[in-house]
């Protein structure tokens, strides 16, 4: 199939040169790190020193076809942190073929997909992560109507540059019922889905063949008010932990996901509500819970506020949708719930006299309320009950424009987290880590697109490293160059540890190329609620990033 692609790609090419009517587009992307030894610091750089990411994304249209090809490199090794997968590798990455019309868009090769909210299937690609599990196949979507569309898909899980052991195929559903049925009133929706894998399972037939999920969800909008249900399930499978069966049981799981929310003008609250027992579905059965979420079929993301500051993001949660049945450790999945409030004040408030704006976050989650039975190895579990708590969150942000130059931020919050949820460990047995953190953020524009912003903040917690002080202080020259400066010190930590950083990025045109240098601290990075592992480190990184 790689040749077949290649060449229609290469045709489609040539037929568009001929023509003069088809068109390019693109991008590159390079992350490079060198890394420095840091005796103040306790870190000494590895053999390899330099490490960097790169791709190179080639697309060509003409008329209802288009074709792609991303050529990646990670020479000699993969930036810290990364999968080793990644390693010493280079070659071309994904590519494909497709054909859009007015009803029907089909594609050959490799290519993303998302089923409702992802809970039965997301495929994505997140370089920041190292997260890329497209699907390696066919993908058909059908749109007869304007009310109803279709999507199948059959291929594996791209695996580095090879594809997982384990085939996917699924069937996803859309239908519009206020249109059908000719409702003003509501907007409904209605959406069902499908997904299967097969892996082969040798001569161990306790282990079954193939394991499908299924669900279903319903969406509404009336009026000023929204929500919407998503409910799964996943036939009975085999328990996996380190590549080991950990027992001779199969067990099936269950998600499900509530949203309701209102929102008019100047005020906005939504509510999410999520329940997962035994819910991690890889395309490789083995593979199920690694760290570096490498061949994942569904999308399980932390449901908390994303938080942008530098302490913010020392203790954030991970989703824990797993059942564990070890001797040492037993737990089936989590649940929890987000709520958020947005509130916009009329211009000319005692607050600001150009615009302000409040939102405040709550968040809890907590395993699931399980009684184990370790002779029989199986257990009972309660719908929600009274399980370990995982991660509570309460915070409020206030952000202020005083006038055409200036705008302040002030956020506050305190967060209650399972050590092992942010160290690693065993759930429920090493005690809570409680921490409040305070940010005060200032923006000054001046003319000419220049500009000053400046971070305090401060982080107390009695439990693990103590207490923290951060500051940025950032300023752009113009729209095209900027330059920064932070510190994250962590004073009541055991060694006293400056994770400083001086940089700076510049832009033209559709070009940018950044350059830091500094130190990383070590925990854990999340985009979108979906988190990996990064050690410290100590060096210089690069990045440029090119478009066409």
């Amino acid at each position: 199939m790689k040749k077949l692609i290649l060449g229609a790609f290469l045709l489609v090419g040539a037929i568009g040169f001929s023509q003069e009517n088809g068109y390019f587009f693109g991008g590159l992307e390079s992350n490079s790190q060198w890394l420095l030894d840091d005796e103040d610091f306790g870190y000494f750089a590895p053999k390899e020193q330099f490490r960097s990411n790169n791709y190179l994304q080639l697309n060509y249209s003409l008329g209802k076809f288009t074709a792609g090809v991303q050529y990646e490199s990670y020479l000699p090794k993969a930036l810290e942190g990364y999968s080793p997968t990644w390693d010493n590798q280079n070659g071309i990455g994904t590519y494909y073929l497709n054909f859009r019309n007015e009803t029907l868009d089909v594609t050959a090769g490799y290519f993303y997909e998302q089923f409702g909210s992802g809970l039965l299937l997301r495929t994505w690609e997140d370089r920041q992560l190292g997260i890329n599990n497209a699907l390696k196949g066919v993908r058909v979507k059908f749109s007869p109507t304007a009310t109803f569309n279709m999507t199948g898909v059959y291929g594996q899980t791209r695996n580095g540059f090879d594809v997982s052991e384990g085939v996917i195929q699924g069937l996803d559903a859309n239908l519009d019922l206020s249109a059908l049925m000719n409702i003003d009133a509501v907007d409904l929706k209605f959406g069902a889905s499908y997904v299967g894998r097969y892996q082969d399972n040798g001569a161990n037939d306790t282990i079954p063949a193939s394991v499908n999920a299924y669900g279903g969800r319903l969406d509404f909008v009336a009026g000023n008010f929204y929500g919407g249900v998503e409910a799964n399930t996943k036939d009975p499978d085999v328990l996996i932990n380190e590549t080991i069966v950990t027992s001779p049981q199969l067990f099936d799981g269950t998600a499900l996901l509530v949203n309701l929310g209102y929102a008019q003008k100047g005020l906005g609250i939504n509510t999410t509500f999520r329940r997962l027992e035994n819910f991690a579905f890889y395309s490789d059965r083995y593979v199920e819970g690694n760290q570096y979420n490498e061949q994942i079929i569904n999308y399980v993301p932390a449901i908390t506020k994303q938080h942008d500051y530098l302490l913010s993001n020392i203790y954030v949660y991970n989703s824990q949708p797993r059942l564990l049945f070890t001797t040492n450790e037993q737990r089936a999945g989590e649940v929890g719930t987000q709520v958020d409030v947005y509130y916009s004040f009329d211009k000319e408030s005692a607050l600001g006299k150009v615009g302000t704006k409040l939102s405040g976050n709550f968040s809890y989650w907590a395993g699931l309320d399980t009684d184990f039975n370790k002779t029989d190895q199986n257990y009972d579990v309660k719908f929600i009950g009274k399980g370990d708590r995982y991660f509570r969150d309460l915070n409020i942000e206030i952000k202020n424009r005083w006038s055409s130059k200036w705008s302040t931020v002030a956020s506050f919050q305190d967060v209650i987290i399972d050590k092992s949820v942010s160290k690693g460990g065993i759930l429920g047995q090493q005690g809570d880590i409680r921490a409040q953190i305070a940010v005060i953020e200032g923006t000054r524009r001046f003319t000419g697109a220049k500009a000053l912003r400046m971070e305090l903040q401060h982080l107390w917690t009695a439990d693990d490293d103590k207490n923290w002080a951060a500051g940025v202080l950032e300023y752009n020259f113009n729209s095209s160059l900027g330059v920064y400066v932070a510190d994250s010190w962590n004073y009541g930590g055991p060694n006293n540890d400056h994770f400083y950083n001086i940089g700076g990025s510049y832009s033209k045109g559709r070009a940018r190329f950044g350059l830091n240098y500094g130190r990383q601290r070590g925990g854990l990075i999340c985009v979108g609620g979906v988190c990996r592992e990064v050690p410290e480190s100590s060096g210089v990184t690069a990045n440029l990033v090119v478009t066409f």
